[in-house]
């Protein structure tokens, strides 16, 4: 009998091997599928080695020739997907990035930017070209970016060089409609709408039979611009869009309110500049791009003379395309980005919304790059591409880094900028050249101050000092308790010039200096906020005027978005003054810059209002 038993039991388990074998090989026989947890696809093994990916090249050819040779453009482009694609009959949706630096660039060599030592509304002397881009690469990989994220959790990956760079036709225009149309024509193509061909100028076609016909786009800085250029033509089947650190003007990246101004590290750089740096693309032609392009409208638009924005600005200025978008917007930037400024990102935030586009806010405290955590751009193109109903719309719009976590985990908010934020107005009252106060009860009239412009002293510098001639700086009583900055702070300034033109530059700081012996003490960890502009533009930024020296001027303009926590014990400081030795262009020293500090005032967008502000001071 207990042999029996023994044998009986034997065979159950001999049965049940059996039948986990035949599961086993029915689940490896079973066609392999994208897998969602939590409203976010997940790591899917069979499409997460590299080895049994396929990867190939081919060409899509645009609407335009960009590069004079009577032929259509066509873009360059790679197709990193699962194997499945092609075994399995898989459709997916697709991933892209576009850029115009995967194949080299020129290098940043400050000897061919622009000099930036002379006066003011001077025609600068010419600045010298760097040597050809040599392009870089080898077929069929343009880029291994995005690949390892998201081939492995279902989508496809895909890649192409801009127009006039890498094996793309045309020419750059930096921030042309070439550079909008490009990466549609890709977009057409993954939704069978345009042509792609095996080989440049072949006419053997190449069909994106694996897509779903669901686009998303994501990059960073100028790869962060073009899923945003793209967007604004409203194609078809571009879903969603990540932008990270994206420069939406071109205006805004290289001129403020008027005022010639360099993108922080970069100090004389310009449209002409990034051309350059940029130009990878077929040696015979880049002839004609220089020409046409560089030389011709960049020469004529990009007026380094006044400053005035302009129909060439215009042009370049995505905020004027935004009519037919309607891709999901997700966008991410750094409040400390001096490189491509935060005011990029809110200012087509703000219109995304107005239009009633699915929009929401990721902002950090570090400088320029910075996606979002992974966490929040896969549910994005979980929602928008794979059409999982993930409850993403109901998130929070605005995640904002708090200044001592982690980028990982950003704290939810309502909005940006904080809903729970109005202006709170301060005033002047003098000091100079030590220091005056900022007061939210208006003084009685006072006497004007001056400053003596001179670039040789850095910002920190200016903030720090004691006593000097070269800034006036207007500090708050010391905070009892945390302050809440949130949105963008508004200066109205009265201000006289001793010369036709000046520089104008306002930064708003706490105090003390932060000049830990730790670490090198860094600019941003004082910094709130900063602006600069040319009080010649006081009317309008299209049109400048000569200052008459000694006569007042108003001016109001805002400074860059900001989200930020002024910890107790700090003093929120307004420095006005003149050249910024790190962006604006450096004229001779010695121009005096005179402000009406009873016609002066900046509103500060405090959460809590002048309620929080009064109680903090107490």
């Amino acid at each position: 009998m207990k042999i029996r038993k023994n044998l009986s039991l034997s065979v159950a388990c001999l049965v049940l091997m059996q039948l986990c074998a035949l599961n086993s090989r029915a689940q490896q026989n079973e066609p392999a599928k994208p897998v969602f947890k939590d409203g976010e696809a997940q790591i899917v093994k069979a499409f997460e080695d590299p080895a049994y990916w396929i990867r190939e090249d081919l060409w899509v050819e645009t609407e335009f020739d960009s590069d004079g040779d009577g032929l259509l453009d066509r873009m360059h482009v790679d197709v990193t997907r699962p194997r499945q694609t092609e075994s399995e009959g898989l459709k997916l949706p697709v991933v892209y990035n576009s850029s115009p630096y995967f194949a080299g660039t020129a290098g940043n060599n400050p000897e061919f930017f622009w000099d930036v030592h002379h006066e003011l509304g001077e025609q600068p002397k010419q600045h010298v070209h760097p040597p050809e881009v040599q392009r870089r690469g080898e077929r069929p990989i343009i880029s291994k970016g995005h690949v390892d994220t998201w081939v492995p959790r279902g989508y496809i990956v895909v890649h192409s060089s801009s127009p006039g760079t890498g094996l793309s036709d045309g020419s750059p225009t930096v921030g042309g409609d070439n550079e909008s149309l490009a990466p549609k024509a890709v977009i057409d193509w993954l939704c069978g709408r345009a042509k792609g061909y095996k080989t440049r100028r072949g006419n053997e076609e190449v069909e994106a039979y694996w897509s779903t016909g669901k686009v998303g786009m994501t990059g960073t800085s100028y790869n962060g611009t073009l899923p945003l250029a793209a967007a604004t033509t409203g194609v078809e089947g571009l879903e969603a869009i990540i932008p990270v650190a994206p420069n939406t003007s071109y205006y805004h990246y290289y001129r403020s309110n008027g005022l010639v101004r360099s993108p922080g590290g970069y100090l004389g750089e310009d449209v002409d500049v990034l051309f350059d740096f940029i130009h990878s693309g077929d040696l015979e032609k880049r002839a004609y791009a220089r020409e046409h392009v560089r030389d011709t409208e960049m020469k004529n638009g990009q007026d380094r003379v006044t400053g005035d924005y302009n129909d060439f600005w215009a042009g370049r200025d995505y905020l004027n395309d935004m009519e037919p978008m309607k891709a999901a917007l997700l966008m991410s930037h750094g409040f400390n980005d001096w490189n491509v400024m935060p005011e990029h990102s809110y200012r087509i935030y703000e219109a995304a919304k107005a239009k009633g586009i699915p929009a929401q806010i990721y902002y950090h405290q570090n400088g320029h790059g910075g996606p979002p955590p992974i966490s929040m751009m896969n549910r994005w193109f979980t929602r928008y591409l794979f059409g999982i109903e993930n409850g993403v719309e109901s998130d929070a719009k605005a995640w904002i880094v708090r200044e001592d976590d982690e980028r990982e985990k950003p704290t939810p908010y309502k909005d940006y900028p904080n809903p729970d934020a109005s202006p709170v107005k301060f005033y002047l009252t003098g000091g100079a050249p030590k220091k005056g106060g900022l007061v939210t009860e208006q003084p009685s009239k006072q006497a004007a101050e001056a400053l003596v412009d001179n670039y040789s002293f850095s910002a920190e510098a200016l903030a720090q000092a004691e006593i000097t001639e070269h800034r006036l700086i207007f500090v708050s009583p010391e905070l009892k308790e945390d302050l809440h900055i949130s949105g963008e702070a508004k200066i109205t300034i009265k201000a006289a010039s001793s010369k036709p033109a000046v520089n104008l530059s306002v930064y708003l700081v706490s105090l003390p200096w932060n000049n830990s012996q730790w670490r090198k003490p860094k600019i941003t960890d004082n910094l709130i906020t900063r602006g600069w502009a040319d009080l010649q533009n006081y009317k309008s930024l299209r049109e400048s005027e000569p200052l008459k020296p000694g006569r007042f001027y108003e001016m109001t303009f805002e400074l860059q978005p900001d989200d930020q926590v002024i910890k107790a014990g700090q003093q929120i400081g307004l420095m006005i003054f003149s050249s910024d030795r790190d962006f604006t262009l450096r004229p001779t020293p010695g121009t005096e810059l005179t402000v009406d500090l009873n016609g002066t005032r900046i509103e500060i967008p405090v959460v809590g209002g002048t309620e929080a502000y009064d109680k903090a001071i107490q």
